[in-house]
């Protein structure tokens, strides 16, 4: 007798795994997960020790560490901001208009 495949339920997210979650404030954990993943990718692309990122940066490589992991921890929006330009990045904010009701926060890498 053949087989019954199991079903697994699922249900289709959102853009955004922190709405998802229901977790607080969920447009601004979204924006410093992705300005954490460009300061990650910029430690990485440079071949830096996290020590070394961390004199560039300003902390202590064990909160180097914890970037690196994805853990924006306590440090807000400016700061993280502040760790790209540290890195020699340029950080652009665009204020428009939106058609939706609530307007919403993006990261754009420029190539």
């Amino acid at each position: 007798m053949p087989r019954k495949k199991a079903t697994i339920d699922y249900e289709d997210g959102s853009t955004n795994v922190f709405a998802d979650l229901g977790l607080p404030r969920p447009e601004q954990e979204l924006l410093k997960a992705r300005l954490t993943l460009q300061i990650y990718r910029i430690i990485k692309e440079r071949h830096l020790t996290q020590a070394q990122a961390g004199e560039i940066l300003g902390i202590k490589q064990p909160h180097v560490s914890l970037l690196m992991r994805n853990r924006s921890g306590n440090f807000s929006v400016a700061r993280l901001m502040d760790f790209l330009t540290a890195l020699g990045h340029d950080v652009e904010i665009r204020v428009r208009r939106t058609r939706k009701p609530h307007g919403e926060v993006s990261v754009v890498v420029a190539a």
